[in-house]
């Protein structure tokens, strides 16, 4: 017996992909809506943040002790 049989012979199986599509979009909108709002210079910051010296150097000292 194929798996889609099993499938069919769940009662309400239909409602599980909707379901995953609203779950998907609607995070997808906040995010997108999270980017465009936020402040530019914070988005600056995190996008400097692997590259920043100093910030490199103080977790090379925090693992020596």
């Amino acid at each position: 017996m194929k798996f889609i049989n099993y499938l069919e012979s769940i009662t309400g199986i239909g409602i599980f992909p909707m379901l995953s599509l609203i779950i998907f979009f609607t995070f997808f909108v906040l995010v997108t809506l999270w980017v465009l709002k936020a402040d530019k210079s914070y988005i600056k910051t995190l996008k400097n943040l692997p590259l920043n010296k100093d910030n490199f150097d103080q977790n090379e000292k925090s693992n020596e002790i």
